[in-house]
C-alpha cells in the first residue's frame, strides 16, 4: 500500500504533506483519517483501518505480560487521530515531532500499511545499521520465500533429481 521514500517539509505549525501517492492508496481506502504514533526513532502513520488492526493484535496478546502492558501503554498513550486537510496535509503534534527529532526537512517513507516520518539524519542512520544487519548470512532468512503449501498435494514436494 505504502512505498517509496519522499523528501518532504514540516512548516512552522507542524503541518506534513503526505506524498501523492500515499494520498491516493488513502483515497482507494475511502479515509482520510490516521493516527499517528512515535515508533523506534521517527512518527508511524497508520490509517484507521490499519490501527483498529493493530489495536485488535495487541489485545489478543496476554494482558498481564510486562512487555504487552508497556508496548501497548507505549503506543496507544502517544498516539493522535489525524486526518488529511483540504490541501493534503496532517498536524503531527510538537509532542510527537520533538522526541523523532523532526524539524523542518523530513523523509516520508512507506512501510506497506503504514508510513513513516524521519529526520533525514536518524533515517540514514537506520538504514546504515539495517545494511549491516542484513549482510549477516546467520539470519537464517531465506528470500525469496517459497510459495505457501495450498493443499494436502503441496505440503511435500518431492525434490527433483540432480541431471547428469
Amino acid at each position: 500500500m505504502f512505498k517509496g521514500t519522499y523528501n518532504h517539509r514540516i512548516d512552522p505549525k507542524g503541518r506534513l504533506p503526505v506524498p501523492a501517492a500515499f494520498r491516493r492508496a488513502l483515497a482507494e481506502r475511502g479515509s482520510a483519517d490516521l493516527v499517528a504514533t512515535p515508533l523506534d526513532q521517527c512518527i508511524a502513520c497508520y490509517p484507521r483501518a490499519e490501527w483498529e488492526k493493530l489495536e485488535g493484535q495487541l489485545a489478543a496478546l496476554p494482558a498481564f505480560s510486562k512487555q504487552v502492558k508497556a508496548l501497548t501503554r507505549m503506543l496507544a498513550s502517544r498516539a493522535v487521530d489525524c486526518s488529511l486537510d483540504v490541501q493534503g496535509r496532517i498536524l503531527l503534534p510538537s509532542a510527537l515531532r520533538a522526541p523523532a527529532g523532526l524539524t523542518q526537512d523530513v523523509l516520508v517513507v512507506g512501510v506497506l500499511n503504514r508510513f513513516e516520518v524521519w529526520a533525514p539524519d536518524a533515517w540514514s542512520e537506520f538504514v546504515r545499521e539495517s545494511e549491516r544487519l542484513l549482510e549477516d548470512v546467520s539470519l537464517g532468512v531465506e528470500w525469496p520465500l517459497p510459495p505457501p503449501a495450498t493443499g494436502p498435494r503441496d505440503a511435500v514436494r518431492p525434490q527433483a533429481k540432480p541431471k547428469r
